[in-house]
């Protein structure tokens, strides 16, 4: 009895402490209620253990909690629990255990859908659109996160895997688990006698090495001219951002800020290396997936007036974060810093600092940014990525096309039709003839798509507003009558878009045939952004007056 009146009465001194430590410095207020917090926390997860009507899983429930509130900061800071820490690993160096495929659920199928070239999956055999219905003899058909669970695992182990091959079969393979290093650099190759393009899909380890090296063998093939593609490059580790810019920039020159809450943490990366060439003319193409560490490389390169940026406006993540160590093998990476180009610019579009009243996020405001200057005083702005030198139209699909996308048509034609396909020799030759093409068309006829044209978007607003202005009843023959005249045929469309619906089944095929190599290979055949970037570095008086801002 003694010790419970005793423990009651540290409690009661504990609390008085702090009130009258908070009392007397208000700054550490903060502090109290953070505390105070934690314990109704504590206390709310413990009765909830103790008290809800069902059992439930600890684990899941505390990451729910945490996934909840590091969500309302941004989207970037994540908290990664002992089991997750393999996916952790993989973000930041580009490495994880498997069998070398993306895997995914098409149609509630676990399905192969891009085995990567040269690693365990391909040297065993398995194709895009096979379906997994087995691993080590366990079934898992349609359970997608068991079977991706299965296929990750310690290098040198093996997994018997049984795939479902349309027109073939049930197959067997023995896939070897092997570490999976993810390239950063799956393509390079010469568009032209002497310009060279380098893909650059990420900034893992070593991405710079990979870089550089890729640019070393362009050179011996007669390149003369560079073409750097981050398009769809969410970036990555911010050291290679630096040494990635550092090929085409003298030693010593500064190519990020990063600023944040803790003084201390701050950081100035300059060039340490002598670079690759400072001469060679470049283009470096971007578009609204290209961020982060993308970000960084683009917008420096632009700063110095080092390079012409086409393409469309970046993200705008110019936000820095790290990995920290948490309890019990558990991580988290969190958001500590912003970044700023060599200008003074930050290119960070959206505000998670400020909040709307339904928790939702803008982007910052035009009226709100500011002007920079590059180093051949040309105007750059802050606060919306990083916006192109010329800028190029997104490549846009028609309406059919879309709506076939959607539903993964073009996928499925290619595992349906695979083996009537006679091998692909080069890509450059290999063309969909129309005898595919109307196969194609009458595989479509029992197939569930749609999609909405223009015209009919616009006859669905004008309902909208005839409906809103009480007149509906009174147009509503006239609008049927419409509707009825410029409905989409899908016969008609077809044949309207052949050509475009023709491409994308050889992108298809090619994908089937090349994998990685050859979706890259082939989407620059019929690409508006390298197009403009081989006009541009074909007449260097355009190059050089569009980076002197004339």
């Amino acid at each position: 009895m003694k010790k419970r009146v005793k423990k009651r009465y540290l409690v009661i001194v504990m609390a008085g402490m702090i009130a009258l430590w908070s009392f007397t410095n208000p700054q550490n207020d903060k502090y109290f209620e953070i505390m105070k917090n934690i314990d109704i926390f504590v206390t709310m997860y413990k009765e909830v253990n103790a008290q809800y009507v069902d059992d439930i899983n600890p684990n899941t429930l505390i990451k729910t909690g945490a996934d909840a509130m590091l969500g309302s900061l941004d989207p970037y800071t994540r908290f990664y629990p002992e089991d997750q820490i393999e996916d952790a690993r993989t973000e930041q160096t580009g490495q994880y255990g498997g069998i070398g495929a993306i895997v995914g659920d098409r149609n509630g199928k676990v399905t192969i859908v891009l085995p990567t070239k040269g690693f365990a999956a391909d040297r065993a055999g398995l194709k895009r659109g096979d379906e997994v219905i087995a691993i080590n003899g366990l079934d898992v058909k349609g359970q997608y996160d068991r079977a991706s669970q299965y296929l990750k695992g310690q290098s040198s182990s093996k997994v018997q895997i049984k795939v479902l091959r349309e027109n073939v079969g049930e197959m067997e393979f023995e896939v070897e688990l092997e570490q999976i290093d993810l390239p950063n650099v799956p393509y390079f190759g010469m568009l032209n006698e002497e310009v060279g393009l380098v893909k650059l899909t990420g900034f893992t380890e070593n991405a710079s090495k990979e870089v550089e090296k890729a640019l070393k063998s362009l050179k011996k093939d007669g390149a003369r001219k560079f073409v750097l593609d981050v398009r769809g490059n969410p970036g990555g580790l911010l050291n290679e951002a630096v040494n990635i810019v550092n090929l085409f920039v003298p030693k010593g020159e500064l190519v990020v800020e990063t600023r944040g809450k803790i003084e201390e943490m701050n950081a100035t990366y300059k060039t340490l290396n002598g670079p690759f060439d400072i001469e060679v003319p470049l283009v470096v193409l971007t578009n609204s997936s290209s961020a982060s560490a993308a970000e960084i490389v683009a917008g420096t390169i632009q700063d110095y007036d080092r390079g012409v940026v086409i393409g469309q406006r970046s993200f705008g993540k110019g936000l820095v974060q790290r990995t920290l160590p948490l309890s019990y093998n558990s991580q988290m990476k969190v958001t500590i810093a912003k970044y700023y180009t060599p200008s003074g610019r930050c290119i960070q579009a959206i505000d998670y600092g400020s909040r709307n009243e339904d928790g939702s996020v803008g982007k910052l405001a035009d009226s709100l940014k500011t002007a920079f200057t590059t180093r051949n005083g040309r105007t750059v702005y802050d606060g919306g990525g990083v916006d192109p030198d010329i800028h190029i139209d997104k490549k846009r699909y028609s309406p059919i096309a879309v709506g076939l996308l959607a539903e993964d048509l073009f996928f499925d034609f290619g595992v349906h039709y695979a083996t009537q396909m006679a091998e692909i020799e080069t890509i450059g030759d290999f063309e969909i003839t129309d005898q595919v093409f109307n196969e194609f068309v009458a595989w479509l006829s029992d197939k569930e798509y749609d999609y909405t044209t223009p015209i009919e978007r616009e006859l669905e607003k004008l309902k909208l507003i005839a409906e809103e202005e009480g007149e509906l009843e009174v147009v509503q023959s006239e609008l049927s009558s419409l509707e009825q005249k410029v409905g989409h045929d899908k016969l008609r469309d077809l044949q309207k878009h052949k050509s475009e619906i023709k491409y994308l089944l050889k992108e298809e095929f090619i994908i089937r045939e090349f994998l990685e190599e050859g979706q890259i290979e082939v989407s620059l055949l019929n690409d508006k952004d390298v197009t403009k970037a081989l006009e541009i570095l074909t007449d260097l008086n355009q190059y050089q007056s569009t980076l002197s801002g004339q």
